[in-house]
Parts: C-alpha cells; sequence; structure tokens
C-alpha cells in the first residue's frame, strides 16, 4: 500500500512539473478564456477534462495548480522542519533557560488556533499599507513558521534520551564540540523519524493552503491551486460538477496518500509501532 501510495505522489509530482509540455501537447493554455466553450464536459475535443466558467481548460490548471499547491506544502513542511529541528535538538541538548524559553513560546502559540492565526495574519496582508507582501512566498513563510512546534517537542524528546547515551558522552570525554555532537551525532539518529514527520507534514500543509485558498485567503486568482479552483467552481457545482470534484479529489487522493507514507514508513523504521 506504501509502494502505490508513493507512486500516486511521484505521479502527481511529475505531471505537475511536465504542466507546460502537456498543455503544449494539447495545444490548450491555463490562462486562455474562451467564453463560448465554457462549462463544457469531460472528454470535450481538445479538452479533455472539460472547461470551466471562462472556458478555460481545466486539466492544464489542474496540472498547473498541482505545481502550486505542491510546492507549498513541500517547501513549507522542510521549512519548518528546519526550525524544528534546530531548535529542539538546541534545546533538548543544553536544557536550562532556553529550553524553558521554547517550551513557553510553544505552548503559547499552540494555545492560539492555528488557522484563526492565520486567518488573522492573511488578512493584515490584504492591507495596501501593510509590511506583509500578500503573495505565495508569504504563505509558504508562514506556514513554515507556524508549523515547527510539533516538531520541536517530538525531537527535543529524542534528544534528550540520545545526549544520555555511551557514544554521546564518549565523543564529549574526547573534547568533542557540542555543534559536532549535535549535528555528527545526534541529528542522523533522528533521520528516521524526521522523514516520517516530513511526509505527514507535507499532507497537513496541503490541506491547510487548500482550506485557505477556498476560504479565500490563500493563493489568488489568477494563479491556479487546487483550493482556489474548489472555491470559484463551487458556484457552478449544478452546471459542472467536475469542476468541483476534481480539485477535490487531487487534495483529497495526495493527503491521503502522503498519510499513508507517513505510516508506512514508520511501520519501517520501527516494526513493533505495528503492534
Amino acid at each position: 500500500m506504501t509502494l502505490v501510495a508513493i507512486g500516486i505522489v511521484v505521479l502527481l509530482t511529475v505531471l505537475s512539473i511536465l504542466a507546460p509540455v502537456i498543455s503544449s501537447a494539447f495545444g490548450v493554455n491555463y490562462t486562455s478564456t474562451e467564453i463560448p466553450d465554457k462549462f463544457l464536459p469531460i472528454g470535450a475535443p481538445g479538452h479533455l477534462l472539460g472547461t470551466d466558467d471562462l472556458g478555460r481548460d481545466q486539466l492544464s490548471r489542474l496540472l498547473y495548480a498541482g505545481q502550486v499547491s505542491l510546492s507549498i506544502g513541500f517547501v513549507s513542511a522542510i521549512l519548518s522542519l528546519v526550525i524544528g529541528v534546530s531548535l529542539g535538538v538546541v534545546t533538548g541538548y543544553y536544557g536550562g533557560i532556553v529550553d524553558d524559553i521554547t517550551n513557553w513560546v510553544i505552548t503559547t502559540l499552540n494555545s492560539i488556533p492555528s488557522l484563526f492565526l492565520l486567518l488573522i495574519i492573511f488578512a493584515v496582508s490584504r492591507d495596501p499599507n501593510s509590511i506583509i507582501p500578500q503573495s505565495t512566498v508569504t504563505l509558504i513563510v508562514v506556514l513554515g513558521l507556524l508549523g515547527w512546534t510539533s516538531t520541536t517537542r517530538l525531537v527535543r524528546g529524542e534528544t534528550l534520551s540520545l545526549r544520555e547515551r555511551e557514544y554521546i558522552i564518549s565523543a564529549r570525554a574526547i573534547g568533542a564540540s557540542s555543534s559536532r555532537i549535535m549535528f555528527s551525532h545526534i541529528v542522523p539518529n533522528l533521520i528516521s523519524i524526521l522523514v516520517v514527520t516530513l511526509a505527514i507534514d507535507i499532507g497537513i500543509l496541503i490541506l491547510v493552503e487548500s482550506s485557505l485558498s477556498f476560504l479565500g485567503f490563500g493563493v489568488r486568482p489568477p494563479t491556479p491551486s487546487w483550493g482556489n479552483m474548489l472555491t470559484e467552481a463551487s458556484s457552478f457545482f449544478t452546471k459542472g460538477a467536475h469542476l468541483v470534484v476534481l480539485p477535490g479529489l487531487l487534495i483529497t487522493v495526495t493527503v491521503l496518500c502522503l498519510y499513508v507514507i507517513g505510516d508506512g514508513l514508520r511501520d519501517a523504521f520501527d516494526p513493533t509501532s505495528k503492534d
């Protein structure tokens, strides 16, 4: 099952990357509007997956939207992972006031509903005078900066255990620096849990991006994402159900596959977790 999920995610990623090539092969452009051809059904000549309310080709838009949604999920997950690992290893290794401050920040952030906080940030970014620009890059950075807390706690707990191992004590005894111990001895032993965490976080962040775009606070049209395509199509469900079903299906399948991958990797790295 895990291999199937990996295959699906890889296929969707490759198809999204090849969006310009595929669009050219079908002779369509995801930005071109052809009002006379609006709401064409799946299988219409020249438009394999039909068209939307403006006559735009649905296949090319889904592929380009996949580039945006998958990129946001991958990049923001990696950003949050880097922050989480760095803080988790440092706080777990040193402890003391650094650990106390980090735990206080994590507790404070976790006490505020993440979606509520995201909505506030992106509502502020809509102000022309705001110092926060409204862009896809801003969305990636904000998601990354708000997604590190669970990773930090997980890494901190593992580091607290690892720092008492004999090989760490031996490295410290022979004069190895703290930075060398942390990033040459502790971090490599965290790879298994980090890979699992990354797979699951990508799925979560794709879902968050889609939710924000659906609410009108994520990726702004005309740039397509699976979330804002779902938003635009929700008003035309009776005229073109495929406009709602296809982006919704891609979001669902991608997120479920990433969860399956994360679960499968966890079982592979830790067979006892199956019990």
